[in-house]
């Protein structure tokens, strides 16, 4: 991991050479400043990710009609499948405190997760009805939002990530500063969703991303569904619009299609095909994916973290909710099906 960083996250370890350097100084420190360099030390944790995102509190209707009342949003599915996978995960997530004990929600599905909880005068609070079996198709009403993060919000001194994980579920509420505040302090990495999803009159709509070529520079992992990345680039061929998203900025390009994986880092098409053998776990597929990529990829080379990843996500899809289960799962899975 340490090579992966120091390639692409310079700032992550000079800010922590600053602070040694400092203690190791011949010059007098007077109590003060020595006491406060020890408390930094000792409350700055280290992470593989911290996940910046909105709980939803979602009720999925089902083609068939059945209704579940769950929690949900990219923050919870990606929070629960890289910590589960064995990785050191922080989560940042917003909601109505009031209303939602977002803590016990994550620690019941991931008991080894870091949360940090934020509050909003409202919680994102949204209804989407499936049209299809294999869940492809749906509409999305959305009955609330939440204010917007804010870069002040983000505890810098309390979390060291190596990724800092944009996973945003509408268009305002991971504002377009973040990123280059992100990129001061870890690899980006962006579900572009936060930025094409807007809520207009009630329901979902998808809006081309102003800014993506300003923007895209600073991002290390983008990820995409299939009809976003036609969307930002106006092609259907996904290999082909993940060259352009390359050639706007970013550097690793993860695009998510209900058959397969692809990825490409300006060099090389990688694909890898979903195996599920049913889909009654269909939500949160992308979001399941995408983090379990780029936190294999600190250690892990493209081939072997998109067969991971892929593999997750495909035995995920078998249990609805986020994937509980364990790295020796998929593992096992791998195995069998691949």
């Amino acid at each position: 991991m340490s090579s992966l960083i120091r390639l692409h996250f310079p700032l992550y370890l000079s800010r922590r050479s600053v602070s040694f350097s400092a203690l190791r100084t011949e010059r007098p420190i007077n109590f003060l400043c020595r006491r406060r360099a020890a408390e930094w030390m000792i409350v700055m944790e280290k992470f593989d990710s911290l996940i910046i995102g909105e709980v939803a509190q979602d009720t999925n209707v089902d083609f068939d009609g059945t209704v579940v009342q769950a929690v949900g949003g990219a923050v919870y599915y990606s929070g629960c499948a890289a910590a589960n996978m064995g990785h050191k995960i922080a989560v940042l997530p917003k909601a109505d405190l009031s209303q939602l004990d977002v803590t016990a929600a994550f620690h019941e599905k991931a008991p080894s997760i870091s949360v940090f909880p934020l509050n909003s005068p409202h919680s994102f609070v949204t209804k989407n009805v499936y049209h299809t079996a294999d869940r492809e198709r749906r509409t999305s009403t959305v009955d609330s939002l939440i204010a917007p993060y804010t870069t002040d919000e983000v505890p810098v001194d309390q979390i060291d990530a190596a990724i800092w994980h944009l996973a945003g579920l509408a268009g305002g509420d991971i504002p377009n500063e973040m990123i280059p505040f992100a990129a001061k302090h870890a690899m980006v990495a962006i579900d572009v969703q936060t930025m094409l999803r807007w809520v207009e009159n009630g329901g979902m709509v998808y809006h081309d991303w102003k800014e993506k070529k300003e923007l895209l520079p600073y991002i290390r992992f983008l990820k995409t569904d299939a009809a976003e990345a036609e969307i930002l680039t106006g092609l259907t061929d996904r290999a082909e619009a993940a060259k352009v998203l390359y050639g706007w900025g970013a550097k690793e390009i993860l695009i998510t299609h209900n058959t397969e994986v692809l990825v490409y880092d300006g060099h090389e098409i990688y694909t890898c095909p979903i195996k599920a053998r049913n889909l009654s776990g269909r939500t949160g597929r992308g979001d399941t994916t995408f983090a379990g990529y780029i936190n294999e990829r600190l250690t892990k080379d493209i081939p072997t973290a998109l067969q991971t990843a892929t593999a997750l996500v495909s035995l995920k899809m078998e249990t609805p909710g986020p994937f509980t289960g364990t790295r020796q799962d998929v593992e096992d899975y791998i195995k069998l099906m691949y």
